[in-house]
């Protein structure tokens, strides 16, 4: 019987209990929305590190891997030694350089990858396959490359390096062959880029050392511990700066702080509202209804029946709105992330809002919960009306 009377007075003013249930799915969506934010860059940003398998990164002191043209001295006999390590399973050298093709009567320039497929993880092929050991004239290109300039797998590619700056002329040529398009996890969007074997793209470009890397990435074996094997290559390799997985994302949640309290602001605020409109919207109905309580606590209706009542309306209300608002969540999310995402030099593969089934729960509770907790004063009027005094007021 109380959940048909709750119903019954919740579509009693359609239009009043409609704008509520508006409300209540406009501050869900924030919610959800921030509850994404305050976690999903952090959480994309580790799972794109961690992609390929690969816990640990050593790169120039101080920069971060292709920040800068900054590299590591003498990285073959460093990948050497790390590959002869017990404790890892595996490790491969980058460098990255600038590279040119023509096009037409122009130059278009590219970012170049020189590549170690023994030891790569910045990397997915998504058509055709990964160099082979030994092959000199493989090519990667990146999806957006192969797009803008129409590269096919098994086309011939002509490619540029050390380019002069005055008159255009390259100072290597290297004829290349496309073997696969992949993605390349660290690319901004749209980003040109193409990729080839180590030691080829290597000598392509401007090195001061001989032998330069712009990252070695390393795969730690099952049972050793990631931090310690870092922490024992940092010692090893004082000029170089060596970064676990869980290093990187603790420095980058130091970088987020303004986001989780940005996000947590708004997520207060998104309760607040509904907390308030749930509990102005039960307290205008209960006292629109005291003859109503008042009569129903006459013929024996108890106190806690009444209680039931206002907390099952609170709840219904606040169920219909959070559902609607998850759904505009999702949307309004993914039209704000493919904003945020846009930005020059963000990585690809970093979203902002990531949705979670734990994301959505928690959001979902958490309205629900403040529904209910917003039904308290409500519900405490509808159970303490004086019913005589109330029945006498109603017949006048």
């Amino acid at each position: 019987m109380i959940g048909r009377w709750a119903a019954r007075n919740a579509v009693r003013h359609p239009i009043r209990t409609g704008l509520v249930v508006l409300g209540i799915a406009v501050a869900s969506a924030l919610l959800l929305d921030m509850t994404m934010l305050s976690g999903g860059m952090e959480r994309s940003f580790e799972n794109m590190l961690l992609s390929r398998g690969f816990q640990i990164r050593m790169s120039p002191k101080g920069t971060l891997p292709f920040d800068t043209e900054a590299t590591v001295a003498g990285v073959t006999p460093i990948v050497a030694a790390l590959r002869s390590d017990p404790a890892i399973a595996a490790a491969g050298a980058a460098v990255g350089i600038p590279v040119h093709v023509r096009k037409a009567d122009s130059l278009v320039t590219l970012v170049g990858y020189g590549v170690d497929p023994k030891g790569q993880g910045f990397y997915q092929v998504l058509e055709g396959s990964d160099l082979a050991p030994g092959d000199s004239a493989g090519m990667l290109v990146g999806a957006p490359a192969a797009a803008r300039l129409g590269w096919r797998l098994g086309d011939t590619v002509r490619l540029l390096g050390r380019l002069d700056p005055q008159s255009a002329e390259a100072g290597i040529e290297r004829l290349m062959t496309v073997r696969a398009v992949v993605r390349w996890l660290y690319d901004s969007r749209d980003q040109l880029s193409v990729g080839g074997p180590y030691r080829v793209v290597r000598a392509m470009g401007r090195f001061v050392d001989p032998d330069p890397g712009s990252m070695i990435m390393i795969k730690v074996r099952e049972g050793h511990d990631v931090d310690s094997v870092a922490t024992r290559l940092a010692a090893r390799y004082p000029g170089v700066q060596v970064n676990s997985v869980a290093a990187l994302v603790r420095q980058f949640r130091n970088r987020l702080v303004y986001f989780q309290q940005l996000s947590l602001i708004l997520a207060t605020i998104s309760l607040v509202v509904a907390v308030l409109l749930v509990a102005t919207i039960l307290a205008i109905t209960v006292n629109e209804r005291l003859g109503e309580v008042a009569v129903l606590r006459a013929i024996g209706v108890t106190r806690a029946r009444l209680v039931g009542l206002v907390l099952i309306e609170a709840a219904a209300v606040t169920a219909v709105g959070t559902g609607l608002g998850i759904g505009l969540g999702l949307v309004t999310a993914g039209w704000l992330d493919d904003i945020l995402t846009s930005f020059p030099g963000l990585p690809a593969a970093i979203s902002f809002f990531v949705p979670e089934p734990a994301a959505m729960f928690r959001a979902t509770t958490v309205m629900i919960g403040a529904g209910l907790g917003a039904a308290g004063y409500p519900a405490w009027l509808a159970a303490r009306a004086p019913i005589a005094l109330t029945l006498r007021s109603e017949a006048e």
